[in-house]
């Protein structure tokens, strides 16, 4: 089998668990700055995919490509930690309040560059729940694309096998290369950082963030080892169309936003004696709620 060029997009997106009345802005954008940034979940699935995959085929090299604002670098260091070669961090501010669309054409504009053998993303992201982008960038690119992959099953030199986790079942496919894959949250999970990958990339930067260090050994170590070098492109480097991008290219609009927090009016409780599961089951079905 031939070396695989693998590109998995990924995303920095807030943790949702921690959502609060300033978590978002008043044009209807994630207040992102107000929120703890993690590993978009799915995309964790999707890279242990591609590190499988790289794993099966020699030489195959895995690299992280993600769009936003400087500190989504982390999730490269992350990756890098965990079996990936390196990335790349698209950042500019014409980026800023893309939607599905915005994003995918972004995305689409740097892969035309990448020229990977395989894309591989998380079926969705926590933050938008939409499950477009992967699919979008697909359809940009003209490529085959499987959707709700759980497990890579074979690939040779013309195509690859997946096994698909759809709602009433699994379904078995196959798909010419190159092509686009988004993976379930059912795929297995990500195998953990490894000590000694997190010894060799800890000093993984991108320009801006070397720049900002104003560390001379920092820079100078940055120089010496080629590894250490996360690449940050602009819009002027993936010769994007700025109508295309950013709130300017987002045909999505939010109207209003309404936080609802559910409080419990009153509470009972309940012992497992029979008496109390009998009149537990007698007030659920008279509430409707079974039966």
């Amino acid at each position: 089998m031939k070396s695989l060029k693998i590109v998995v997009l990924a995303k920095q997106v807030p943790d949702t668990r921690n959502v609060g009345k300033d978590a978002m802005k008043a044009d209807g954008t994630v207040n992102r700055a107000a929120l703890p940034a993690i590993f978009n979940p799915e995309d964790l699935n999707a890279l242990e995919q591609a590190l499988t995959l790289k794993d099966l085929c020699p030489g195959s090299t895995v690299q992280i490509l993600t769009m936003g604002p400087p500190r989504a670098a982390d999730i490269i260091r992350d990756a890098m930690f965990r079996g990936a070669d390196g990335g790349v961090l698209l950042t500019d501010r014409k980026f800023a309040g893309s939607d599905t669309l915005a994003t995918s054409y972004a995305l689409s504009r740097a892969l035309l560059k990448l020229n990977p053998d395989i894309i591989i993303a998380g079926r969705q992201a926590i933050d938008g729940d939409t499950a477009q982008v992967g699919p979008q960038v697909a359809e940009k690119l003209g490529l085959p694309q499987v959707t709700y992959a759980e497990e890579i099953l074979k690939i040779d030199e013309q195509e690859i096998v997946i096994k698909r986790r759809l709602e009433h079942g699994i379904e078995v496919v196959s798909s010419p290369l190159p092509m686009v894959m988004t993976v379930n949250a059912s795929a297995p999970e990500c195998r953990p950082q490894h000590a000694k990958r997190v010894m060799k990339y800890k000093y993984a930067k991108t320009p801006s963030e070397l720049q900002e260090s104003q560390n001379g050994y920092l820079e100078s170590l940055y120089n010496e080892k080629e590894y250490l070098k996360i690449q940050e492109w602009s819009v002027a480097d993936v010769d994007a169309d700025d109508q295309q991008l950013g709130l300017l290219g987002s045909p999505t609009k939010v109207k209003t936003i309404e936080n609802v927090v559910f409080q419990a009016k009153e509470a009972k409780k309940y012992t497992s004696s029979d008496e109390d599961i009998n009149k537990l089951m007698v007030e659920l079905i008279a509430s409707h709620t079974l039966g």
